[in-house]
């Protein structure tokens, strides 16, 4: 059974629920994810997510992203708790969803992926500082590039394209428009205005 939210509960990233608004989004179980992705942002996100979860597990979560993008380890963290819990998200592209924020948006639900018009979508392979002794660049190199194919064999999963095809496509930045992603599998449909206050996709 859904129940109210308790009051004074954290609202979307960065934001105490002291602000109405973001007070009435997680009561109507929106997430937003609206800057870089780090540790601080990953634990927020990740605890609102598994709040929703607690406090009803049928229902759907829509997470909203307008992110550059960011750590990979924490972009994991939110990647792995949205497979862990057991409501659907719905993922939703607003503005720009890069690197991380591309890579979420399309770990959302099968069918219940979105991008707004205007949203841009970019794609390419992670990046990481390299320094101190040649033992640990080594070890660094190859922890890049474990999560270089994890990150290109999951978005493959997600998207029909193969693995291959992922990395050849992110070895450098890849725009894709909305309709593009589309195309592309990032998600399953561009929304426009429609009738009334209802958001539909469109074919």
């Amino acid at each position: 059974m859904k129940q109210h939210m308790p009051e004074g509960r954290t609202g979307t990233a960065g934001l105490t629920l002291t602000d109405s608004v973001f007070e009435r989004l997680l009561q109507e179980r929106i997430v937003v994810l609206g800057s870089e992705v780090n540790d601080e942002i990953a634990n927020r996100i990740t605890a609102q997510l598994l709040l929703l979860d607690a406090d009803d597990s049928e229902s759907d979560i829509r997470f909203y992203i307008n992110s550059p993008g960011g750590s990979v380890t924490a972009g994991f963290a939110i990647y792995d708790t949205m497979q862990l819990i057991k409501p659907d998200v719905a993922t939703y592209a607003m503005g720009m969803a890069a690197s991380m924020g591309q890579f979420l948006l399309s770990s959302g639900t099968p069918g219940k992926r979105y991008a707004l018009p205007h949203a841009r979508i970019l794609m390419h392979q992670p990046s990481a500082g390299v320094g101190g002794t040649a033992s640990d660049i080594a070890i660094q190199a190859d922890l890049f590039n474990k999560w270089k194919q994890e990150l290109a064999k999951i978005t493959a999963d997600q998207t029909g394209q193969t693995t291959e095809q992922i990395i050849k496509d992110g070895d450098r930045d890849r725009w894709f428009t909305a309709q593009e992603a589309k195309e592309y599998g990032f998600v399953d449909h561009v929304l426009t205005r429609g009738d009334g206050n209802s958001l539909n996709p469109t074919n």
